[in-house]
Formats: C-alpha cells, structure tokens, sequence
C-alpha cells in the first residue's frame, strides 16, 4: 500500500501544528509493515535558498522519500497556483510514485485545485483531506475572527464574509464558496482532530458522514526527561509554547501581567517559548517588541516575563522543567492544542481559554483551567488562583490522563485509508 502524504512546509522549515502532525504521521506510517510513505511538503518564496533554478519539486536534505513543492505564484484568494509548470511537475510526481492514498493535511501554498488534478491523474486513489483550521469556510486566514471586533465568527455567509472585507462584494464570497466546494467534492474522506470542527464543516454544506474524528498524536517527549522532577509546594511559574501569532493570544498574557503588577501581584514569573513573530500583525508585533523592550530594561529581580525564543522537540524536557502551568490563551477556535498534549506529558496542568479544540480536551476544574476566551482580566485572576490556591496545582496534576499518541492516531488513519 503506497501513501503520499502532501503538507503545509515542513516543520524544520517552519514550525506549526499541522505539519508537525503530518511529519509524525509520516514517520509512524513507516514502521507499519506492508505500507510505503513518501512526504511532499511545500515551501515559499521567503526561503529562496532551498529554490533551485528550473527545479519545482526536489528532494529534501537527502533523506529518503522526503520531498519539497517549491512553491511559485501563488494566489492567496482562489488559493491555487498560476504557474502552469509547477501544476506539471506535480501531475508527473504522482503519477511516478502512483499512491493508493493521497493524504492532504492543507492546501495553503499548494493549492486547492490538486485535489481536482489528483484525481484526474489518479482515478482509483484514495484522497483524504484534514482540516486543521477553517481556510475552506473563512477567507480570514481560516481563523474565523471578525475583522472589525476580533470576536468568534460561528458561521460563514456572502454578506457576513464581506462584512470583514468591505472592499469584497458578497457575490465575490459566494463564487468563492462553490470554487472551493467544487473541488472538496473530490475528496473521499475528510478528518478532523477535535470533534466540534464537524458542525461547523456541515453546516457549511460538507457531507458529516465523510467526515471523521481521528485524533492528534505524538511521541511522549516526556520519556527522555532525566531524573524525577524536584518537589515544589509553591506553583508560581508559568509557560506559552507555541507560535507568537495574533491568534494565538500572547498579548492577552501580557496584558494580564500588566493587571496583575497595577493591583501589586508580583509573585510569578511568565516564560515565552515560541517563534515566527514576523508572521503577527505588523500592530500586534508591534506591541510584543515594545512589551519585551520595557521588561528588558528591568532589573531582573522585577522582572516577570522572560522570552526564551524558538525550540525544537528535543528541548521541550529542560523548558517544561522550568514552569509549573501552561497558558494557552488562544483568541480563536484552537483546533487542537498540540502544546496541551505536550503539557500533559510533562504532568503540567492547562490554562486555557474556553472555547475550541481546549474547552473538548480540557475537564475545567478535574486537569487544567479555562477563562473566558479573549479576556485578559479572566486570566489575570486564573493566574494568581493558580500561584495561591492551596492544594489545586496538586488536584489538576493528578486528574491528568495521557494525551493521545502517535501509534493511535495512526491506526485511526490506516482505518481512514481502509488498510484496516
């Protein structure tokens, strides 16, 4: 059984969720006796070193059954490709290594319309689809936040969309809308990794009986950490890990330690663990840099937030050792949570907010906290019930279960790809 699996950059390129999550599908897939796993992952023009002149899929830093798309003359609305050669190149591709399954986990820098060329090329394969966000439904970067109030959108329509792009008629949102659907309807099957993306999926007009729950899988990183963790009675510290992103919700953490240091709370430390700040707002970038501009010219004993900067899987162990809490102050529908599993693994309870991917994982109260989505005050007093309240650092830790992992969710897709 031949498997392409085809991915939004590669995560030693760029770091994110759903690369990370096709790249340990990927790898567990090629333990799976009987199965053949090549990865095609995309890149862009923002890392020009890796084009070669005339080149448009090469192989990836000579690992075996690892390659690049690079990507050319993209069109972010229509979200398709114009340049003819590339669309070639890819039709070339698969019809050399000629798949059973053709797993897709994004179109963005892809394009869309391979989902319609790869089953003209390949009529018997399989074709899979995961969504990790809304980019189908939101022309919002699939974030599904208004543009004028940054509050949740619940459902998309041609006059809601053109609400938040004034200069888009509703017309131009509806012809939108069928060109994406037109090509979704080549799609075999569809997963999602948390359970309340379905709704929103057919209520936009997807078939749920397509559409599965397969859950996010990883390693436990966890395993390699050495020596047992130190005993502490007080639990002051705090992480973020993930992408420093407007939807990902730092400034909702910094403006609570900015509340929290006005009432004279001062007994905590906050650690940032993430990169690819260029990718924010330039506003919201903006405001972090002057943030951190401000913090850094502390004395350290006043200081409370510290930024660590980017970090791979195998550092996670000395990071996770530093804090007590993980805050995942997520301004969007959070699909999943990676960083939730990997809290877990090291035994530390989740600050969440509460909506999304975080309000299924999270049990409020028996593993972790949620506050109000958005709402830096809400997260100012989680934050110092967390460091004061006796005993529920000690609760949460024990109402802990294992997080899903990679064995399991790729037998949840073997199934999918009717293997099983």
């Amino acid at each position: 059984m031949k498997v392409l699996l085809v991915s939004l950059f590669h995560p030693e390129i760029v770091r994110g969720g759903a690369q990370q999550i096709c790249y340990e599908l990927f790898q567990g897939l090629r333990n799976v006796p009987g199965v053949e796993v090549n990865l095609l992952a995309s890149i862009d023009g923002s890392h020009a070193s890796l084009y070669k002149s005339g080149a448009r899929i090469t192989g990836f830093d000579g690992r075996p059954n690892e390659y690049l798309l690079l990507s050319q003359q993209y069109d972010y609305w229509w979200h398709k490709t114009t340049h003819s050669q590339l669309l070639e190149s890819y039709a070339e591709f698969i019809e050399m290594l000629d798949p059973d399954v053709v797993h897709f986990h994004h179109f963005l820098t892809i394009g869309i319309d391979f989902l319609t060329l790869t089953r003209k090329v390949l009529p018997s394969s399989r074709i899979v689809f995961t969504f990790h966000e809304f980019l189908s439904i939101c022309a919002a970067d699939g974030q599904m936040l208004r543009r004028n109030d940054k509050s949740l959108c619940t459902r998309a329509s041609s006059v809601r969309c053109s609400q938040c792009f004034p200069d888009i008629s509703p017309e131009q949102f509806f012809i939108r809308e069928l060109w994406m659907k037109s090509h979704l309807n080549c799609v075999d099957a569809f997963t999602t990794p948390s359970k309340f993306m379905i709704e929103h999926y057919t209520n936009w007009g997807l078939d749920g009986d397509k559409i599965t729950h397969v859950v996010n899988g990883q390693p436990n990183y966890a395993k390699e950490r050495a020596g047992l963790p130190k005993v502490r009675t007080v639990h002051n510290r705090f992480g973020f890990f993930g992408q420093m992103v407007d939807n990902k919700g730092i400034h909702i953490i910094l403006k609570a330690v900015q509340y929290l240091r006005a009432e004279g709370f001062t007994d905590f430390r906050v650690e940032i663990n993430g990169d690819n700040l260029k990718y924010a707002s330039e506003a919201r970038r903006r405001e972090i840099e002057e943030f951190f501009e401000k913090e850094d010219a502390l004395p350290f004993s006043e200081r409370n937030v510290f930024l660590n900067g980017s970090y791979h899987t195998g550092e996670l162990s000395a990071r996770m050792a530093r804090v007590d809490w993980c805050i995942v102050p997520s301004i969007w529908w959070e699909i999943f949570g990676l960083v939730i599993s990997e809290a877990w693994m090291f035994g530390k309870p989740v600050i969440a907010s509460n909506v999304g991917g975080p309000a299924e994982r999270i049990k409020d109260e028996v593993d972790g906290l949620l506050f109000e989505v958005a709402d830096p005050i809400a997260l100012a007093e989680t934050i110092k019930r967390a460091c004061m309240e006796p005993g529920l650092w000690d609760k949460l830790n024990k109402g802990i279960t294992p997080p899903p992992s990679r064995e399991e969710m790729v037998s949840q897709f073997l199934e999918v790809y009717g293997i099983v």
